[in-house]
């Protein structure tokens, strides 16, 4: 579970990006030495001590009346607002500046935790120089590099407290389904129709929804809490006040669900910003089912469904293990069909396997269909473990992980599924040396 959000903050070129990649352990932010490079919010997630959290990297403010401070300047005041802790960047080369107190002035007034971190500490004979950033009144300041990896470590320790006390959206012993998809597809109307009340605001202005609505409720003696999101925009499109929130909202929704319902709107089809909106579930390993909605206005005949479904296959391709509900939220047509759904969905992302039974499918797989070698070499799969459930993961302990081409592991899933079903969920399969 994601216990936190932090965002990095600072002025431009004092490596925001190249501590964020650090902290994500992947490049996805751009690293160059031109101050102003990061405009737009980027978002990632990090792991650290069975801790997970997301980071937001933002692009560099300054007084100074710069191309983009004013968009820039939106995406780090909405940043803040997002974030449970902030970090603040500095720079040990350049001391404390006036852009630095300045940001450290707007910090103090946002009643947000803060962490000031000085960067590009390199060596040891650098490390006297981040005392004077006391002066900027953030508390102790933390010597890091992100070039070289220094104080990483003991920043992200310093993350990780920092979420402690704060407030966790926990449901024991009910299945949480977080409702999501791109804007006007008809999520507030099947959380309606789902509750058979109206406990949400529904309009057809795009946006409507600016944050996530958590309803617990209970139908036929099982407990479900219904998460409403905010439609899912790509991030160069969220300058827009009505909006600012419901990335990362709809994210943390995401994160903290058991089942995602994702949305697709009958009356306009699928367009690629629903495949954006998809791969956040999917990414996430959460149990989904793809509900397409306003079926009621839909030109169909006896083909039609088996047609839009073969469309969607073919358009979610990472998404064939998620089950294909049509319904209409404004009729409630069909709707009552998404509560098996959901349950037997969340019932595989609990699934175990027995470890003698697993090891008999991987055993018949590889008799009924060998490896194939690779530079003379073939992979020897000689024991199979699931290590965890939500999303179900299996452990394959072979001769070599670098013979485990994608296919074959694609192979090795679909005898999974043949053998247990685990209908709507994600399967990872990781492969490690045995030692």
């Amino acid at each position: 579970m994601i216990v936190g959000t932090v965002a990095i903050v600072g002025r431009p070129n004092v490596g925001k990006s190249t501590v964020f990649n650090r902290l994500i352990g992947d490049r996805v932010s751009i690293v160059d030495d031109t101050a102003g490079v990061t405009r737009d919010r980027i978002y990632g997630k990090c792991e650290w001590l069975t801790k997970s959290f997301n980071v937001i990297d933002t692009g560099g403010i300054q007084m100074a009346d710069q191309p983009f401070q004013i968009e820039i300047r939106a995406q780090v005041d909405i940043a803040i607002e997002e974030a449970d802790t902030i970090v603040m960047l500095t720079d040990v080369r350049q001391g404390v500046t006036s852009d630095d107190m300045y940001i450290a002035r707007m910090l103090n007034k946002s009643n947000k935790k803060v962490i000031l971190a000085v960067n590009k500490v390199d060596d040891v004979a650098q490390k006297d120089g981040i005392y004077e950033f006391y002066s900027l009144g953030l508390g102790d300041p933390l010597p890091v590099s992100g070039v070289h990896g220094i104080g990483i470590g003991d920043l992200m320790d310093a993350i990780v407290a920092s979420f402690e006390g704060k407030p966790v959206r926990e449901y024991p012993g009910m299945i949480t389904f977080a409702v999501i998809g791109r804007p006007n597809v008809g999520k507030s109307s099947l959380v309606n129709a789902l509750l058979n009340q109206q406990r949400v605001i529904v309009s057809d202005v795009e946006g409507t929804t600016r944050d996530a609505i958590d309803t617990p409720f209970e139908r036929d003696g099982k407990h479900y809490v219904a998460v409403d999101t905010a439609g899912i925009r790509k991030k160069g499109k969220v300058y827009e006040n009505i909006e600012k929130y419901s990335v990362m909202r709809a994210m943390k929704a995401i994160d903290e669900c058991d089942v995602v319902l994702f949305v697709l709107d009958g009356s306009t089809g699928i367009n690629e910003q629903d495949k954006h909106v998809a791969g956040y579930a999917h990414e996430a390993g959460k149990g989904i089912i793809i509900v397409y909605n306003k079926w009621d206005i839909v030109e169909k005949d006896q083909n039609t469904m088996d047609e839009i479904t073969k469309k969607i296959r073919n358009e979610f391709l990472y998404l064939d293990y998620a089950p294909v509900c049509f319904v209409s939220a404004l009729t409630k047509s069909k709707v009552h069909n998404l509560f098996p759904l959901i349950d037997e969905v969340y019932d595989y992302s609990q699934q175990r396997v027995s470890t003698a039974l697993l090891n008999e499918v991987i055993s018949d797989a590889q008799i009924t269909t060998p490896p194939p070698a690779h530079n003379g070499k073939k992979l020897k799969i000689n024991y199979a473990s699931q290590v965890s459930i939500a999303p179900p993961t299996f452990v394959l302990f072979v001769n070599d992980e670098q013979l485990m081409h994608f296919s074959y592991k694609r192979y090795l899933e679909n005898k999974l599924r043949d053998a247990f079903a685990f209908t709507g969920n994600p399967i990872r399969i990781i492969a490690r040396k045995k030692n």
